[in-house]
């Protein structure tokens, strides 16, 4: 089969690859229809680089239709269609049992100290096989794969697998009080699609902040008022203006950890991602730090009392952080990769009928699984907000 197979730093190419195969009795293995291109794909692109090894495939969003299940799986069948979370969990154990699906007791990746298993992305969760590619391999299929119905495009229900379910969640986490505003940094597709959520939600003021025009504009678009970064010198002092000098109620921090600003970070990114291996790997674990000026606004625009929601991917070991704002401030800080099938129950009502997200339009590029190395140039490059692929 074809999928995207990683060999360096901004060096991803589609390869012939051995189909997968179910080889325990809880797989399957699904026909990928789409898949999406993420912005924790881009991490592995730069910044990660030293937790791959080539060969690996990428991809975590993906649709498609059952081909195999083992004896143990008895929720799907051959033909039926699903949506695959971007996590691996088993569904029965003490985590799972609490919502806690990226933390499941069964997948845990012990040797390196991390939780469930993730598709496509770094030994550090499991080196999995992952979704960019015409076939994908399931574990843990008597639980994890969603069903949903045929007869519409696969837009509507392929953002279940990460987008709708880790920006349901930080809207969550972010507990805005009614009448109340919310902050979101960063109008990726993670940050888009909070503001969506939040608007539908009837969240009293939705305030999305970026640099990117295109960005802007689409949240614009659908309600939201937008701050341009390029047009504040203070952008904390704008937000105040907005909420009678206080900030926001929550702040949703969808940047991570690739944030503008930070010339020492980024000096730190680019040497893990040139160095060998082992020493890259020592950098990250143990002195790696994050570009951290995305977290640094949010803790500055957020309001006393106020509550801080950490979306975009963090990985640093080092990081320093303003403690005494944190601690005078009375700031609640929540965080994690979102636990997808604790959400899935409240998303698919907002799925069904009219399109109230904008899901089919979400996307602002679809491309062929042949091109991902452009598909992966273009989204680093910001020339593109979303983009699935189809093999």
């Amino acid at each position: 089969m074809k999928a995207v197979v990683w060999h360096g730093k901004r060096d991803v190419r589609v390869e012939e690859v051995p189909d997968p195969h179910v080889q325990e009795p809880t797989d399957a293995v699904v026909r990928v229809t789409s898949t999406g291109l993420c912005g924790s794909d881009l991490h592995l692109y730069e910044v990660l680089s030293p937790f791959m090894t080539p060969g690996d495939i990428l991809g975590h969003e993906p649709i498609g239709v059952v081909e195999e299940v083992g004896p143990e799986v008895r929720d799907i069948a051959p033909g039926d269609r699903v949506v695959v979370p971007f996590q691996i969990a088993c569904g029965s154990c003490f985590m799972c049992d609490r919502g806690l699906q990226t933390q499941c007791e069964t997948t845990q990746v012990r040797d390196q100290g991390t939780g469930a298993a993730l598709f496509g992305y770094t030994k550090l969760y499991g080196s999995v096989p992952g979704a960019q590619a015409e076939y994908l391999r399931v574990p843990q299929a008597q639980y994890g794969p969603i069903p949903v119905p045929d007869g519409v495009p696969d837009d509507r229900y392929l953002y279940l697998s990460d987008v709708l379910p880790t920006a349901f969640q930080a809207v969550a986490h972010a507990e805005v009080p009614e009448g109340g505003t919310l902050a979101v940094v960063g109008l990726g597709p993670i940050g888009d699609m909070c503001c969506r959520l939040a608007l539908l939600q009837g969240v009293g003021q939705v305030i999305g902040i970026d640099l990117v025009t295109e960005r802007l504009t689409r949240v614009a678009e659908r309600g939201a008022r937008t701050l341009d970064l390029r047009e504040h010198d203070d952008p904390a002092a704008a937000v105040r203006d907005l909420t009678e000098g206080r900030g926001a109620d929550a702040v949703i921090d969808a940047v991570g950890m690739e944030a503008h600003g930070s010339g020492a970070a980024k000096f730190l990114h680019d040497a893990s991602g040139w160095l060998p291996g082992k020493a890259a790997e020592k950098i990250v674990t143990k002195a790696g730090v994050d570009r951290l000026s995305a977290l640094f606004l949010a803790i500055e625009m957020v309001r006393r009392g106020g509550t801080i929601s950490l979306s975009g991917v963090y990985g640093g070991m080092a990081d320093p952080l303003p403690m005494l704002s944190l601690f005078d401030k009375q700031i609640q800080i929540r965080m994690g990769q979102a636990n997808v099938k604790r959400w899935v129950p409240d998303i698919l009502p907002l799925l069904s009928g009219e399109d109230r997200l904008g899901v089919e339009g979400f996307a602002t590029h679809h491309m062929p699984l042949d091109r991902a190395p452009e598909a992966y140039a273009m989204f680093q490059d910001k020339d593109a907000s979303k983009i699935v692929m189809t093999p």
